[in-house]
């Protein structure tokens, strides 16, 4: 419920209309999770209703303005004070992909991680040569551009793992677990491949 209670957060510090709470949201996470207005409103709508926000009258052009109550300065406090737990691995499109391939007979699951690791590494680039540009006094950004660098990273060294495995096991052409034949293929090896490129900005433009 991070945008139920990012918006509480953004209340705390006066009372707010719709699009105002668009914008300090989009302000605070460096534009990295654009809103739609309809979620703002369905959200503030349901705050409303559980006693956390109140709306406060209209402005001279017709805008509701939203105050967070007492019970919604709590439930701030509470969120602030309870760690996040991932109870569920979120779903991750290149772990099934990679996954499927292994059990999938006829895959070249080498050559499938190899061209991921490419474009893994062209995309740590971006971000590091965004992390070299950013404001030092933009913490927002600063924080979301060192999770993007941490994270792929990450996929690099899952990869290097995934490719030590599909050789090591016999299944770089898709034997896997599921029993079918594998075939002998063609090591190719796990050097990574590092690919230059820039581009500046933010999250429209550090994308590979």
């Amino acid at each position: 419920m991070s945008v139920k209670h990012s918006l509480l957060a953004i209340l705390t510090s006066g009372p707010s209309y719709g699009y105002q709470l668009k914008a300090e949201f989009e302000r605070r996470t460096a534009s990295t999770w654009p809103l739609n207005i309809g979620q703002v409103y369905g959200t503030l709508d349901r705050l409303v209703r559980d006693g956390l926000v109140e709306p406060r009258g209209e402005d001279e052009e017709g805008r509701v303005h939203y105050a967070i109550t007492d019970a919604g300065r709590a439930e701030v406090a509470q969120w602030f004070a309870t760690p996040v737990e991932v109870t569920q691995p979120p779903r991750n499109d290149l772990a099934i992909k990679l996954t499927v391939a292994a059990s999938t007979p006829g895959v070249d699951v080498v050559g499938l991680v190899q061209t991921q690791r490419t474009a893994t590494m062209r995309t740590l680039q971006h971000y590091t040569l965004a992390k070299r540009k950013a404001d030092p006094a933009d913490v927002a950004w600063l924080l979301v551009v060192e999770q993007m660098i941490l994270h792929a990273e990450a996929d690099a060294r899952w990869l290097d793992l995934a490719e030590r495995l599909a050789t090591a096991t016999a299944w770089p052409h898709g034997a896997g677990r599921s029993g079918a034949p594998a075939s002998t293929g063609n090591d190719r090896g796990s050097s990574p491949t590092r690919r230059q490129g820039a581009k500046h900005g933010r999250m429209d433009e550090v994308a590979p």
